[in-house]
């Protein structure tokens, strides 16, 4: 027989069958195992594979059956659990997230030992240590020679708002007249329902001083000249009123409003506050530096009981070289129910607290659609910081007992049992209220003359006595304020006006440093909610804080940031600088 060479090709021609490689001597020998005894195991195995496929191909045939098989699938894990005890499977438990909860009473409690062991710092002496690498800074504000033209008009503004926010109405009043060469005549103060304040300008700044500083720059006069009131019936409501919008450029004003100041001689703007734009140029933020720093100074009965706080407060504090920190607290009942924060009260913290938002703002936190989460506002840092933090605070970054705190607030709420932890902790702490006198501090207060009806079988008696009911709000933020710019340290614990001026201010007056400490409320939160922090550790925490604000003192304005808060290029110069044109003016 003729024997075929394998080829993996195939036959190049025909059909030809190609023969098979040769048998695995492996496989044939499994084949013999097979045959000699394993018959029996491969017919079981053939059957089981016979009834799957069976199975397959009739699911396979009825593919509707494939969406009952969820339903079969839920069928039996019911009948599982329903096998199972409740008591056996496994409580999920929900934690607050870090920083979410009021606990700093129960941190207090804890460390309040090691605290009051470790009394030993003094930061008052070393709290200050951070050198700007540019230099000190320097008042630097140049004097207008030249003579004003002749006025365009008069602009009379309506300042709304607090203390603060009317003090921005007035700088930003000063710098549009002085740009637009018009006459500015002395801002009214519009009554506001919520500070309750009918204090006129004389009665809170310096007028005199007001208009004789800025006479080489703006003129001021204290009325509208009667021959220009004609005009208008001699009632100021039917000048042309402005309604500008907020943060306008000063283009605006040169657009539109410079030409009706022109044609009218007289116009109104009302509502100011904030009407101007923080970036200006540089000829305007100069009139605002002017105004804010040298022309407004507070009236003589508002400095003088300020200056007379002012040494009582170093007086008592002598142990440290007469250096007191001020402490601007907004822990008022207003600031707590708007923050819509939770602390320790309670039920009844909570009625009460709904109860001051719906009388103050009714409706705005019970709109359909809002929702409050007093949790992530705390880790946002948005709610005011409670007296007993403070204290926590300020002990934590090295404020020994001994320290002297000058207080600046309203009326805290609840005062009896959110002010004792703070006292405990700094027993010097002091208040306008604690270091004047009630005859001191009366002119600064809404009093009248209270009728009272005695009457007896013999006589009948009246009787007149004095009663201040309420503070002028205005008059008391304006000794704040200066009791808490001469402090040796500021404290803010809170957004608003009040710190943003005062920030500014400070710099203006030590070399370009606010010498404040702005804590970060976030950590603080944290820090405050840790179940198992040390006093030590806490301590370690609340010093870099503390070092942060020292090397943040000295900044520099940037885009969109006022000048009020950061007076340096605008208002001030390197004094170790030469190529500066501007003289200083002396204050």
């Amino acid at each position: 027989m003729q024997n075929h060479a394998y080829s993996r090709l195939g036959s190049s021609g025909g059909r030809a069958a190609v023969p098979s490689p040769p048998t695995s001597p492996w496989r044939a020998l499994g084949r013999r195992a097979s045959a000699k005894g394993g018959w029996s195991a491969r017919a079981g195995a053939g059957t089981a594979r016979r009834a799957a496929r069976a199975v397959l191909a009739a699911l396979l045939r009825r593919q509707a059956v494939f969406l009952f098989a969820p339903l079969l699938y839920v069928a039996a894990m019911l009948l599982y659990m329903g096998s199972i005890s409740l008591d056996s499977v496994p409580r999920i438990i929900s934690r607050p997230a870090p920083g979410s909860m009021y606990r700093s009473p129960q941190l207090y409690a804890r460390l309040r030992a090691d605290m009051n062991n470790d009394n030993a710092t003094d930061a008052l002496a070393t709290v200050w240590r951070h050198a700007y690498k540019g230099g000190i800074w320097r008042p630097c504000i140049s004097n207008n020679t030249n003579g004003l033209p002749e006025s365009n008009g008069y602009i009379y503004i309506e300042a709304n708002g607090g203390l603060n926010q009317q003090r921005t109405s007035i700088c930003n009043a000063v710098a549009v007249a002085g740009f637009l060469n018009a006459t500015l005549v002395i801002p009214n103060f519009h009554y506001h329902s919520i500070w309750r304040d009918p204090s006129k300008f004389s009665e809170i700044y310096d007028e005199d001083h007001f208009i004789q500083r800025l006479k080489n720059d703006v003129r001021v006069v204290d009325k509208v000249p009667e021959f220009i009131m004609e005009r208008f019936g001699h009632n100021l409501s039917n000048a042309f009123n402005f309604k500008i919008k907020a943060w306008s450029p000063i283009q605006f004003y040169e657009d539109v409003v410079l030409p009706k100041l022109i044609e009218e001689r007289l116009i109104r703007i009302s509502p100011f506050a904030n009407r101007l734009s923080f970036d200006a140029p540089p000829a305007l933020q100069r009139l605002r530096c002017l105004a804010n720093f040298e022309a407004l100074k507070f009236s003589k009965p508002i400095t003088a009981i300020s200056n007379t706080l002012v040494s009582r407060m170093r007086e008592k504090s002598a142990e440290n070289s007469g250096k007191y920190v001020a402490v601007h607290l907004r822990f008022e009942e207003d600031m707590v129910a708007f923050s819509c924060c939770v602390f320790d009260g309670g039920d009844n913290e909570k009625k009460e607290l709904d109860a001051a938002r719906e009388k103050g703002w009714r409706g705005k936190f019970t709109r359909p659609g809002r929702v409050i989460r007093p949790g992530a506002i705390r880790m946002n840092g948005k709610c005011p910081l409670t007296p007993l933090e403070v204290g926590l605070m300020l002990r934590g970054m090295g404020f020994s007992n001994n320290t002297a705190i000058y207080l600046a607030s309203g009326r805290i709420y609840k005062a009896e049992k959110n002010m004792a932890p703070l006292l405990e902790m700094f027993p010097l702490l002091q208040t306008k209220e604690t270091l004047a006198s009630d005859e001191e501090l009366a002119p600064f207060k809404v009093c009248r003359m209270v009728v009272i009806f005695l009457i007896s079988c013999l006589f009948r008696y009246l009787l007149f006595k004095s009663s201040c009911l309420q503070n002028f709000s205005s008059r008391m933020a304006a000794i704040d304020y200066s009791v808490c710019v001469h402090s040796e340290v500021f404290v803010t614990t809170q957004g608003g006006n009040f710190p943003h001026f005062l920030i500014g201010h400070r710099r203006y007056l030590y070399g370009g440093h606010a010498k404040t400490i702005k804590p970060d409320k976030r950590r603080l939160a944290i820090l405050f909610d840790s179940p198992r922090i040390g006093w030590k550790s806490l301590k370690r925490q609340l010093f870099n804080m503390r070092a942060h604000s020292d090397a943040k003192g000295i900044e520099i304005k940037r885009a969109n940031e006022s000048v009020y808060t950061f007076p340096c290029p605008d208002c001030m110069c390197r004094s170790n600088k030469s190529e500066h044109p501007k003289s200083i003016q002396a204050r």
